[in-house]
């Protein structure tokens, strides 16, 4: 069985975390940078993994999901770091991120989040502890940023694979 390169993620944009997000992307992997100007670096992931090459049918459900989740209003206030190992942003509130991503998996059951594997955390990744990274030292380097207040009001679904990262598609959350 061969293994083919690349996979799709459902996110969040947190465009505010942009260019901090970017900037660690751009030091520790140039080669995942998307030359994408409407890809968002800087996410809250929704599903992942999602449905490696989706039909229209899993693309209008999406639009469906979409469409029925109001957009809403969170607040990024500070840096902490999972047992991971991972430094992060959780948003506040969490529970619209989390009931987003319970609807999608509802809708797409054989994409179970984090493939089961973490427990459902809504976060903006901003690096990872290491010898030379700590929360202190993120703190520092993504200094008056946070707090932030955000506006989740659109879902993107975005193909990740070296030198080809971009975004496939999008949905405004309408709360219709």
């Amino acid at each position: 069985m061969t293994h083919e390169p690349g996979h799709t993620v459902l996110v969040v944009p947190v465009p505010e975390l942009e260019p901090f997000v970017r900037s660690r992307w751009v030091h520790y992997e140039p080669g995942w940078v998307a030359t994408d100007p409407a890809f968002t670096h800087a996410h809250i992931t929704a599903l992942a993994p999602y449905v490696r090459r989706p039909t229209a049918a899993d693309l209008a459900l999406v639009g469906r999901v979409a469409a029925a989740t109001a957009p809403f209003d969170y607040e990024l206030r500070d840096v902490i770091a999972f047992d991971t190992g991972w430094i992060v942003a959780a948003p506040e509130p969490a529970a619209p991120f989390a009931a987003l991503t319970h609807a999608l998996w509802k809708a797409f059951p054989q994409c179970p989040p984090y493939a089961g594997q973490f427990d459902v955390a809504p976060h903006v990744t901003l690096d990872s502890i290491s010898d030379t990274v700590s929360i202190a030292s993120t703190r520092a380097l993504i200094g008056d940023v946070l707090p932030v207040r955000c506006r989740a009001d659109r879902l993107e679904l975005h193909w990740y694979e070296e030198g080809g990262c971009h975004v496939l598609a999008d949905w405004k959350l309408t709360g219709a």
